[in-house]
């Protein structure tokens, strides 16, 4: 036989447990319930700074009860953003079953950032309202402690393989084969999997009379769980992808974080902040978005853009006219995170 077989990187294979403590099958506590909680401890120490050393009409006394109020708005709106950008038929879904309503099934799909974002935004103009505060202040606070969480969510995605991204060259450092890809096989494509589904029945004979596509998510598990006979079967099916969530953390998180912060390092007028935030994130969201793969349901929409990237389109327009508008209003300037050490004159 002439020729050669090229040299190349291994491919990473996605292996990892999105359990952080499993005592059960399925359950009890995922590393994506871990980082929303970490998420809004930081986003708390963040606006806790900000309220004590800058320019600020919120107590620091309340921070902790206004983060918790936009941690209810943000999850709220991440899940109903997410019905209604990704997936309305859930709102007609009704089951027998518990949560009975489609919208509360955090199994058929998770939330939308874009949601997440209206959903904080409704929350400070209610925490604003109730409590008589500044809404443009508290909207900036938000925006500011905002990122950070984005940033773990984004790597949570990762951990439990969704949010896939687009396929890449095998031989990229960063390739990754992700065992989720098969929930989203046609059923010509699973057939391929018909040797890998006899093997789950004999290495793992309680499941012995499931069905093929019940017994999907249960071979993922078992390679997660460090199956090595299912994963090296697996492995050679997969395709090789962009770890597209963890671009997302450094950019939609980091990134923006490091933006806000150097801009806020002195109090700013109300609302420049937030605006800053609308249109970095939506920026850096629209670059991201190329290497993430679209919803299967939804494909790409008009100029081969995702549904993302067209959100995040009108977003950054909003964040620009922001800017724009609230940086020249004779207001007084408020926020700022570093302590202003004032000297006595003499």
């Amino acid at each position: 036989m002439s020729g050669y077989l090229p040299i190349t990187l291994a491919t990473y294979l996605h292996d990892i447990d999105p359990y952080a403590i499993k005592l059960w099958d399925g359950g009890p506590i995922r590393w994506y319930g871990l980082s929303y909680l970490a998420g809004f401890f930081i986003a708390y120490l963040l606006i806790k700074r900000v309220v004590t050393v800058g320019v600020s009409t919120l107590d620091p006394k309340r921070a902790a009860d206004f983060v918790v109020a936009v941690c209810i708005g943000t999850v709220i709106g991440g899940r109903i953003g997410y019905v209604l950008f990704y997936k309305i038929e859930l709102l007609t879904d009704f089951t027998d079953d518990l949560p009975f309503w489609g919208v509360l099934m955090i199994n058929k799909g998770g939330m939308a950032s874009h949601g997440g974002i209206l959903g904080g935004i409704l929350a400070t103009w209610w925490y604003a309202h109730r409590h008589k505060l500044s809404w443009p202040h508290l909207l900036d606070l938000t925006a500011f402690s905002a990122p950070i969480g984005v940033c773990l969510g984004r790597i949570a995605n990762f951990i439990n393989g969704e949010l896939l991204g687009r396929p890449c060259n095998p031989n990229f450092p960063l390739a990754v084969k992700f065992p989720q890809e098969i929930f989203d096989w046609s059923h010509e494509d699973a057939v391929l999997l018909q040797p890998i589904v006899e093997r789950a029945r004999e290495l793992l004979p309680r499941y012995a009379e499931h069905g093929t596509y019940e017994l999907l998510p249960i071979i993922v598990d078992a390679v997660q769980s460090g199956n090595e006979q299912l994963a090296t079967m697996l492995e050679p099916l997969l395709t090789a992808r962009h770890p597209s969530q963890l671009y997302a953390a450094a950019l939609e998180g980091l990134v923006v974080f490091i933006v806000l912060a150097l801009s806020w390092i002195k109090p700013r007028r109300p609302l420049v902040i937030g605006g800053m935030f609308c249109a970095t994130y939506a920026v850096v969201r629209i670059f991201d978005e190329f290497f993430r793969e679209p919803d299967a349901h939804i494909g790409y929409e008009a100029l081969g853009l995702t549904r993302g990237q067209w959100l995040s389109v009108l977003l950054l327009i909003a964040g620009i006219v922001q800017i724009v508008i609230f940086s020249r209003r004779n207001v007084q300037s408020m926020g700022g995170w570093r302590r202003v050490v004032q000297h006595d004159g003499g």
